[in-house]
């Protein structure tokens, strides 16, 4: 049986994506795939929608049955192989929930993020001072201060992401809230004004914040990251996260809707230009 495990990496899933294309090439059915491997027709559907993970000598069964030549049939067996290696994050399994660590293999493989954010600084631009006072509030769930250390070190981990040399464009809208909820005293919320505000000077980063007096806008249901992936296997995706898990939304039509709304909270937002205003004049108020 194929071994299961909490969440895929981004690689598992455009392979299997893969897979099942070649498969349909063959003009095979899942259950005469199934036989090339003897398992359960179930099987195969779990390989190719990345619930399990990839085994060499089926994936290798299966090219063979599908008619793939053998220099392309290596190849992709190569890249399952490196597909198939844990993620970075996996070093934080002890704190790091499954429906978590799908959304950190999304970030890492994304060209484009876009997110909104209600309630606190974006995690990819948190000091670490303020996102030990994020967590320390028992936002996550978890008050234990080991815990707590372990989530910002992922969490500040996961920025390098923007210093990459292939950085993804990161575009967020905040919430006037979020620059005035108070974290961890005036100290860090200097400190994290001075970050959103370099981070306004990165090439790659747009910033926009939501002021009150623009009223009310279509994202106030709740905070939500739309990503983007250069892989023609990978849609667009929308993650929503509720107090004890997430959901993944990939239907064109809900993530239609959700661009939609970033959209227009984007054009009702400050302009980058004008963000720029309100955090220095936010921080002059501290």
């Amino acid at each position: 049986m194929s071994e299961p495990r909490s969440a895929p990496t981004v690689g598992q899933v455009v392979l299997g994506r893969r897979l099942q294309d070649l498969r349909e090439r063959a003009g095979l059915k899942r259950e005469e795939a199934a036989k090339v491997l003897r398992v359960a027709p179930a099987t195969v559907r779990r390989m190719e929608t990345a619930e399990v993970a990839l085994k060499i000598p089926y994936l290798q069964l299966l090219l063979k049955a599908y008619g793939v030549a053998d220099d392309e049939a290596d190849a992709f067996v190569t890249l399952a192989e490196e597909a198939n290696k844990p993620g970075w994050w996996q070093r934080f399994h002890d704190i790091l929930p499954g429906w978590f660590s799908m959304y950190v293999s999304l970030e890492g493989a994304a060209s484009l993020i876009r997110s909104y954010e209600p309630h606190f600084a974006p995690g990819l631009l948190q000091t670490e001072e303020y996102a030990h006072g994020v967590l320390l509030s028992g936002a996550i769930g978890q008050t234990r201060p080991a815990d707590i250390e372990r989530y910002v070190a992922l969490r500040m981990e996961r920025q390098q992401l923007l210093t990459r040399e292939d950085a993804p464009r990161l575009w967020v809208v905040m919430d006037e809230t979020a620059l005035r909820r108070p974290v961890g005293g005036p100290e860090v919320m200097r400190a994290q004004l001075d970050r959103l505000l370099e981070a306004t000077e990165m090439p790659h980063v747009t910033l926009q914040v939501a002021p009150f007096a623009a009223g009310p806008h279509p994202g106030t249901y709740g905070p939500f990251v739309l990503f983007r992936f250069a892989m023609a296997e990978l849609p667009d995706m929308v993650y929503s996260e509720y107090l004890t898990g997430a959901v993944y939304l990939d239907a064109r039509k809900e993530v239609a809707t959700h661009l939609e709304v970033m959209d227009r909270m984007a054009a009702q937002a400050a302009t980058a230009q004008r963000t720029k205003d309100i955090l220095r004049d936010v921080r002059k108020e501290l």
